[in-house]
């Protein structure tokens, strides 16, 4: 009995290690062999778990946590991780369940504290969230990744002296750390070039480190554009782009395929057979292109007193994943899609429901400012039929450079890129006027332009559509102090503006290849 536990004990300590070392295929060896001599190991689980995350199987992951926590109940680091997979796959009533079980049973482990927070972030919740990273910061203040979280979460709540103050912390103790410089460019507005040709350097010594390069170029090339240095801002946001996109795969293919099927298949005629019963009015979706004004219409109509702002939400999108049994590690394919435009708007609508049903507790509407649901508009608008959309469009060039100068995480892999930037954009235009013809009145049309030069003219316009009384606190919005967790943070805590209106001239001639490609198209620059 002793042997095999000392045996099972080597091998998880060596499943552990391949794991930190990245050697996947040990790990999972180790993990196999410990739970073949004895399945209620919950360590052994566990590891599984961390394995399931590291090859973003999430449902094996959350099979695995939830494991762990029937074998030891209050092993709070699985409780913690089995809220995280649930946060990402769309289940929030599970996910805070979890979360609660985390932290009744939470130690003094900076590590758990840290996965608490990045739960609380994914349900937007900040003020929660920061408080846990402050936290794991306290406990371990030398440690960059605890840091890195703590000022992000101080930069969304509007936070921003004391953001700065984190982050000038974390580069005193780790001067070369990539995304800790992107987050300091990020939080004010430079006046000299002296931080950005320190990115720059740095990053001219990661060549064999493109993730971590992006982050350095991408913060160089906005210094460089706050001073108006504009030919090395455009370099720096080239290299930046360049390096991303050796991190990330996308098939332009495969997403002309996936335009194709829906501009084929969610036709007035599909969209008329809709029998759906979802009566729900709360949910009002802001769609578009990232980096248009999503966020600054977001924050003018979540300022009236019955709306309520629920953040980018993936729930409509992940409810197609449960119900559509495709099973595929690719995030939208044709196939999918496919089989979306069949499933029944019942099912979609009630699963949408009940994964947003905090968010509707909050006030009689609310906001899911997810850009990218402009792809699902006729599934959305099919499975509820009392939403309402506000489609916020851009001028093409604004609005494609914006994106290919903007560092996303994991989201919108065409834009780093000029000619993908721009043929994205194409589609996107194409398909979203036939969405105007499917919609029809249940979907609005904003100016990012018209909103910033006459605000009041768009709030009042855009509180009609939402069938509300007008409140003057809509033209107030850059007062708000809810958090924002989009890369317009900063931007959206001033009052509207025009000094983005027209900025890609600047790059004029180094934006020929998308300029060409908009103007083919017959779209105004």
């Amino acid at each position: 009995m002793q042997n095999d536990q000392r045996k099972n004990a080597e091998l998880l300590q060596r499943g552990f290690a391949a794991l930190q070392s990245g050697d996947l295929k040990t790990a999972e060896s180790c993990c196999q062999k410990v739970l073949g001599n004895n399945a209620k190991i919950p360590q052994a689980h566990f590891l599984v778990g961390l394995i399931a995350i590291e090859t973003k199987n999430r449902k094996l992951a959350a099979s695995a946590f939830h494991t762990v926590t029937q074998l030891d109940p209050k092993n709070t680091a699985a409780w913690a991780h089995l809220a995280k997979v649930f946060s990402e796959l769309g289940y929030t009533v599970r996910a805070d369940d979890a979360l609660k079980n985390a932290e009744k049973f939470s130690t003094d482990r900076p590590l758990i504290q840290n996965v608490i927070g990045s739960v609380w972030t994914l349900l937007g919740e900040h003020e929660k969230a920061h408080s846990w990273f402050l936290k794991a910061h306290m406990a371990e203040p030398k440690s960059s990744t605890y840091g890195v979280n703590r000022a992000n979460a101080e930069s969304f709540l509007g936070h921003t002296h004391d953001a700065m103050n984190t982050i000038e912390a974390v580069l005193e103790d780790h001067p070369s750390n990539p995304q800790a410089h992107w987050i300091r460019a990020g939080l004010s507005k430079a006046t000299n070039s002296d931080h950005a040709n320190t990115m720059s350097n740095i990053a001219a010594q990661q060549a064999k480190q493109p993730h971590a390069a992006a982050f350095l170029y991408y913060g160089a090339g906005k210094e460089y554009e706050d001073i108006e240095d504009w030919p090395r801002a455009f370099d720096a946001f080239n290299r930046g782009a360049a390096a991303k996109r050796k991190t990330i795969n996308y098939d332009e293919a495969e997403e002309e395929r996936i335009f194709g099927v829906l501009a084929k298949k969610c036709t007035q005629e599909w969209m008329q057979s809709n029998d759906s019963d979802i009566k729900s009015s709360a949910p009002i979706f802001i769609i578009g292109q990232p980096r248009t004004g999503t966020t600054l219409i977001e924050r003018i109509i979540t300022s009236h007193s019955d709306v309520a702002s629920a953040g980018e939400l993936q729930q409509f999108y992940l409810a197609i994943r449960r119900i559509s049994n495709i099973a595929t590690p690719a995030r939208n394919t044709a196939a999918l899609m496919e089989s979306a435009v069949s499933i029944d708007p019942g099912k979609l609508g009630s699963a949408y429901v009940t994964g947003t049903r905090n968010h509707a507790q909050k006030a009689a509407h609310f906001v899911d400012k997810m850009p990218a649901n402009y792809l699902y508009a006729p599934l959305i608008a099919r499975a509820l039929p009392q939403a309402k959309f506000i489609h916020v469009m851009r001028g093409p060039m604004d609005s494609c450079f914006a994106s290919f100068k903007q560092l996303f995480a994991d989201a919108y892999p065409h834009s780093y890129n000029l000619e993908e930037m721009a043929r994205h954009h194409v589609r996107y235009r194409r398909i979203m006027d036939q969405w105007q013809d499917v919609l029809g009145e249940q979907m609005i049309n904003i100016s990012y332009e018209e909103t910033v030069q006459n605000l009041e003219d768009t709030a009042r316009r855009l509180i009609s559509f939402l069938d509300l009384p007008w409140q003057d606190d809509c033209l107030n919005f850059h007062q708000q102090k809810s958090a924002v967790s989009t890369a317009s943070a900063v931007q959206v805590r001033e009052p509207a503006h025009t000094r983005s209106v027209g900025r890609w001239r600047h790059y004029e001639s180094e934006l020929q290849p998308m300029t060409k490609i908009i103007k083919a198209a017959g779209l105004p620059l």
